[in-house]
């Protein structure tokens, strides 16, 4: 007489299948659940900027609130030299961070040798771990004196807080921009070398237009540590709340941007006075302004995968 055991071994199977498919179920509510929870987070923190900072904007005049004086003791809120001064420390930093970036990140992913990128990137990325603060004291001590020695009237200008923040920018132009270079498949290379490009070549028509969405997500990032830091940018940029002649230059006059404002002015401020809610309004342009620069950086890089799709999703 035999025993077929053969009915126990299904029941087994099907047992540990329902076990990994609950576990696979748990996980995929946590993980939902922690996309939501970010999302009603940032909700909560703009309807509380709302709150806080649209008396300001329902209190002022469009005219006078966007006017070109900011002077909170006589009750004087015009935001335009604030948002002038973080454009131009914005933009020149961009300016220097990003093609510094893009070529450290092309010699990293594509000329490096291994052991080179195995040294150099983890280096790059331990500078985005220096304090914000530490960074601001040392262009304070050791950039701006050279800045007023090569001509300016003060060191502490916009040009000191570009190169400062075009600095603290840098490792994450360069690390995310360089995955974006190594997830090119080989292929892609071999094929245009094999059909005679140089390796410039290849690097220049082939392997950068396909990192491009990378590449974009990397500037993106980089803008929006940029908008966002307030420390070292207080310290370096002399804090004054003009707008900067022409005749000189722009960049090599002192500013104030959005962030040093708040962060210089919220502790002197009374609770629900107008000056109190201008500065939330302040963070409210400043929540405009990053979401638009998110929402930019997802519009190019969908239209980017549409176009690799044919438009089909």
């Amino acid at each position: 007489m035999t025993i077929n055991s053969s009915p126990t071994k299904p029941a087994a199977a099907q047992a540990k299948g329902q076990r990994l498919h609950i576990g696979e179920w748990i996980i995929e509510n946590l993980i939902r659940l922690a996309g939501l929870s970010t999302v009603v987070i940032v909700g909560l923190i703009f309807l509380f900027l709302l709150r806080e900072g649209g008396p300001a904007f329902l209190d002022i005049p469009l005219r006078q609130l966007f006017g070109i004086r900011w002077y909170p003791i006589e009750g004087i809120f015009g935001l335009l030299p604030l948002l002038v001064g973080s454009l131009i420390v914005t933009v020149g930093a961009v300016t220097i961070a990003v093609p510094l970036g893009l070529i450290c990140a092309i010699y990293l992913g594509e000329i490096a040798p291994p052991w080179q990128r195995e040294i150099l990137k983890p280096l790059i990325e331990m500078l985005a771990g220096i304090p914000s603060i530490v960074l601001g004291f040392l262009g304070w001590v050791a950039l701006a004196p050279l800045i007023q020695n090569a001509g300016a009237a003060t060191g502490l200008t916009a040009f000191t807080g570009a190169v400062i923040l075009a600095y603290m920018a840098l490792p994450t132009i360069i690390s995310i921009s360089e995955d974006a270079l190594y997830a090119v498949p080989k292929e892609y290379r071999d094929g245009a070398l094999a059909i005679g490009a140089t390796q410039w070549q290849t690097i220049w028509w082939v392997v950068l237009p396909a990192a491009r969405s990378g590449i974009v997500i990397a500037v993106m990032l980089g803008i929006g540590r940029a908008i966002g830091e307030t420390m070292a940018v207080m310290m370096v940029t002399g804090n004054a709340a003009n707008i900067p002649a022409l005749s000189s230059g722009l960049i090599f006059e002192p500013v104030r941007t959005m962030t040093a404002t708040i962060a210089a002015e919220m502790g002197e401020v009374a609770q629900g006075s107008l000056h109190y809610n201008t500065l939330f309004g302040i963070g409210i342009v400043l929540f405009v302004i990053t979401f638009a620069i998110n929402s930019l950086a997802g519009r190019i890089v969908g239209n980017r995968g549409a176009r690799r799709t044919g438009g089909k999703l």
